[in-house]
């Protein structure tokens, strides 16, 4: 067939599609890009806003600090569940409620995760760290590990009063920052390794970073609930959110395993809200990252030296499952210290050896569980407080725990 002078194939006449086949995907290419700079232009903006502090340097200028030659990039993430805002100013009633919690003048990091990320490109470990190990807290005295940030900012704050400071906002700032700094090193003191890094989410900010996102996905083998936390859990895939989402990680009682099964939920509950975080709804949708910046800004505490964008780098591994998830090994669950405190015992030797070895080419196997939450093995025989978070991919749906 010829059409003014030109013969027309059936090549030819497919073409046009072809064309505009071509077109639509340059557009979108384009279209992607733009959105993927417009994230990162707003991911550095946030970097500038965010709020920082100084323990990772005072903790490694500590007597005692472990090398940083520890064959990993460490770092140290922390729930803490204070009731005030990141001056020092309570927190409103409303708010309170919406957290299912009360005021209180305490401080604990309920939630202690430290992601250990080889340099020899080996792979990447989440290790929590139970609430209630049993530790040596630097210049003071033994104490439960998520106490240690409360207890030496309480103090500094006191001496800080009673050396004639009235500058309220300077108490909290300085006093927060021995806070960290301790928590830092005894951490450090625990698994032996240095922490390059530090991120700290408050209770409040756990609240809107879930809020920001609309939900978590999560499922559960059962149907649970506790007046304490406030949880009140169907069985089944759900989308947790807000007051309901704090909950789901607060929450002890009414679980077949207590704090063990509080941790298996905090694992599982991160890798889930990083793989709805790095999906195309949230990135994609200008209202939700404005909402996760102001977020970030009011409520998230990180050391100088780390960026946003390694954290996004973080999020990327841990929504795909090529973070593995694991526990700190422990000789005992269930003892009592000499104030009638229950508490985890450790073998800091064993500790040290395990963490270190997650570095090496070839990391060991997690340590045997625990039969009974009440356990208490003497021997130096090793628990672990259940086996690591199963890991998926980022189109799965999500795994049903306890």
């Amino acid at each position: 067939m010829v059409d003014g002078g030109h013969k027309v194939t059936e090549r030819t006449r497919r073409r046009p599609w072809l064309v505009l086949g071509r077109i639509l995907l340059a557009l979108v290419s384009t279209a992607a890009l733009v959105a993927t700079g417009l994230v990162w232009s707003r991911v550095d903006a946030l970097q500038e806003s965010v709020n920082t502090t100084d323990a990772i340097a005072a903790a490694a200028a500590g007597p005692d600090a472990p090398s940083a030659d520890d064959g990993a990039n460490d770092i140290l993430v922390v729930g803490n569940d204070t009731r005030t805002d990141l001056k020092g100013r309570p927190l409103s009633a409303r708010i309170l409620r919406e957290l299912r919690t009360e005021a209180t003048d305490t401080i604990n990091t309920d939630t202690l995760i430290l992601l250990r990320l080889p340099r020899n490109g080996g792979k990447s470990f989440a290790i929590s760290i139970p609430r209630d190990t049993y530790v040596k807290v630097p210049d003071y005295r033994e104490e439960k590990i998520n106490g240690a940030y409360g207890v030496i900012k309480a103090r500094h704050a006191q001496r800080m009063v009673d050396g004639g400071e009235g500058d309220r906002e300077k108490i909290e700032r300085e006093s927060d920052n021995a806070g960290r700094t301790a928590l830092v090193q005894t951490v450090q003191g625990l698994t032996g390794v240095r922490v390059d890094h530090y991120v700290e989410v408050t209770l409040y900010g756990f609240y809107l970073l879930t809020e920001a996102i609309d939900g978590v996905d999560v499922c559960l083998n059962r149907s649970t609930s506790d007046p304490d936390s406030g949880a009140n859990f169907r069985k089944g895939p759900q989308t947790v959110r807000g007051g309901d989402a704090v909950a789901f990680v607060r929450q002890r009682k009414g679980l077949p395993r207590g704090d063990l099964d509080r941790i298996v939920r905090q694992q599982t509950f991160l890798a889930s809200a990083m793989n709805k975080v790095l999906s195309g709804g949230t990135l994609g949708d200008p209202g939700k990252l404005t909402a996760l910046e102001g977020a970030v800004a009011k409520t998230v505490v990180m050391d100088p030296g780390l960026h946003f964008l390694d954290l996004v780098n973080q999020a990327q591994a841990l929504a795909s499952g090529a973070v593995e998830f694991v526990t700190i090994p422990v000789t005992g669950v269930g003892a009592r210290n000499d104030r009638g405190q229950s508490i985890i015992t450790v073998d800091l030797a064993a500790v040290h050896a395990y963490i270190s070895g997650l570095a090496t080419a070839n990391p060991p196997p997690a340590p045997a569980q625990p039969s009974t939450v009440g356990e208490n093995l003497g021997g130096g025989r090793l628990l672990d407080f259940g086996a690591p978070a199963p890991r998926r991919t980022a189109l799965a749906a999500p795994n049903c725990i306890d």
